[in-house]
């Protein structure tokens, strides 16, 4: 079938770098089973990929090498496609607000519910779930092939201490921190941590001042004082027994926390 290669040169031409199965049915006028052969073939010389079945992307030459288009170039026509809210958050996020120095293995999106990792060649795409995600502030970051949304550089922060095990430890969020502290607005990120559990503000405050970032700790410091009515621990998996308190943050340091500067 000839024309299933036309017609990924004229989406590509109209600047669009995604279709699905029905799309090329329609499209091309084949029978079904033609149609999955002809794009099989597409596949094959790796001119097409599939993220996620009956969802293809075109890649371009450029991206051959990955065997896919970068994820931030297709997750939002993807997420479109499924019908799902979501965000680019914790590493990929803090990679997009500047804090590049940790690069993630995996691009990290929040979802609603769980989804299970997507692999794509070369190109991993993580989701995390978060039943609350609408009410997180989010930006929206321009690519190649759309709009990006993207978690705020306050939520980001929240978001990184409150999933540390999804981020690769407290010692990595501690040294992620220490980039996205210079994207971080005090009065965003006071009302931000009105709408985070306040085990995530305690820990986060605490991270930014061993971190020595202390103008930005001191702002959450009433809001801890007015909501936190439990002492918290630093790592929720571990017990909190005999370790020593922190009353500015009512934090028991249950674990130790190192950034790498």
């Amino acid at each position: 079938m000839p024309r299933a290669a036309q017609l990924i040169v004229d989406l590509a031409s109209r600047g669009r770098h995604h279709f699905t199965t029905d799309e090329a049915v329609a499209s091309l006028g084949g029978h079904v089973p033609a149609v999955r052969a002809a794009v099989r073939r597409l596949k094959a010389k790796g001119e097409i990929a599939d993220p996620h079945r009956g969802f293809h992307v075109i890649v371009p030459p450029e991206y051959r090498r990955l065997g896919c288009l970068p994820a931030d170039q297709f997750v939002p026509q993807l997420m479109k496609h499924l019908g799902e809210t979501y965000y680019v958050a914790l590493l990929s996020a803090a990679e997009l607000h500047g804090a590049a120095h940790h690069r993630p293995q995996s691009f990290q999106v929040m979802v609603k519910t769980n989804r299970r990792t997507l692999r794509c060649g070369q190109v991993r795409v993580e989701f995390v779930a978060r039943k609350d995600l609408e009410r997180t502030p989010v930006v929206e970051q321009n690519t190649p092939r759309g709009v990006l949304r993207v978690a705020s550089a306050e939520a980001t922060a929240f978001e990184l201490v409150g999933y540390a095990d999804r981020c690769g430890g407290l010692d990595n969020v501690a040294s992620v921190l220490a980039e996205l502290s210079e994207a971080l607005d005090p009065p965003k990120l006071v009302a931000t941590a009105a709408l985070c559990p306040i085990s995530w503000v305690q820990r986060l405050g605490y991270l930014l001042d061993i971190g020595g970032h202390h103008a930005l700790a001191d702002v959450l410091v009433p809001h801890v004082k007015e909501h936190a009515h439990v002492v918290a621990p630093l790592v929720r998996a571990e017990p909190k027994v005999g370790a020593e308190r922190l009353g500015r943050w009512r934090l028991a340091l249950n674990a130790s926390a190192e950034p790498d500067l």
